[in-house]
């Protein structure tokens, strides 16, 4: 094996040596998420509020609904293995779950089984555009800042001011480490927030506001067209491409005033 650059690994950034040069850089490594000692899922993941993304990831996939009575590391590989106790609200059978950070489970979401996990989205809050647009501003990201290769989720009230924000480089991840503290908080649903994110709007990203019970999802990129679809479906205000002040409102736009 040849040898490769020296790195050295400081929490979510790491520093790599090339060239006569170091660079900060996101660091990608897994983390295996285990229920009653045994394995659920594994996902590409960036260190930093593990029990948060194993909240938020159950708490998505409709496998729990309140905060578990414990979660923390694991005693063997710690840095990497979320142990949560159970139990889960039903059995997932033989299914486990592996996630990229490009993507979370890919294809696997119908909108008939997001339907199941999705309670029905509330009327309000009704925000100003100009609110929403300015959100990504907002988002607070001091590791994108330094490495240029994570993804953001904040989690704002109607008026804009920011409530969590976490980092990962994974959009998906990002988004259930928000969920997953306002669930450990027991602060959920949603209702009355707002979600943003800095990337893309997936199908998988409109899921996961859904069934957190946020009625408006903002994001700095463009949706897809199964977006759409699903948030048509249950009712959730979708925005996209907010930057410069400006947005495209793609699904109930009585929510933007």
């Amino acid at each position: 094996m040849r040898d490769g650059p020296a790195v050295r690994h400081l929490g979510m950034y790491a520093v790599v040596e090339h060239d006569g040069v170091a660079d900060e850089v996101a660091v990608e490594e897994p983390l295996e998420i285990r229920v009653d000692g045994q394995a659920l899922a594994v996902t590409m993941r960036t260190p930093g509020h593990d029990e948060e993304l194993a909240a938020g990831f159950l708490y998505g996939e409709g496998l729990i609904k309140t905060a578990p009575a414990a979660i923390g590391p694991a005693d063997d590989l710690a840095a990497n293995v979320v142990e949560v106790s159970g139990p889960l609200l039903r059995d997932p059978g033989q299914r486990r779950f592996y996630t990229s950070s490009s993507c979370g489970v890919c294809g696997k979401g119908a909108m008939e089984e997001v339907a199941v996990h999705s309670s029905p989205l509330p009327d309000g809050p009704v925000v100003e555009r100009s609110v929403l647009a300015a959100l990504p501003g907002r988002l607070g990201q001091p590791t994108f800042e330094r490495t240029g290769g994570l993804h953001a989720t904040g989690l704002f009230d109607a008026t804009g001011e920011p409530l969590i924000s976490r980092e990962d480089v994974g959009r998906h991840n990002a988004m259930d480490k928000v969920v997953g503290r306002r669930l450990l908080d027991r602060c959920l649903p949603l209702h009355d927030q707002v979600l943003c994110v800095s990337g893309r709007l997936s199908f998988e990203l409109v899921q996961k506001a859904a069934v957190a019970g946020s009625a408006i999802l903002v994001g700095v990129g463009a949706p897809s067209s199964l977006a759409i679809s699903l948030a048509t479906d249950r009712g959730l205000t979708l925005c996209g491409f907010a930057r410069r002040g400006r947005l495209n409102v793609y699904t109930r736009a009585e929510r933007v005033s």
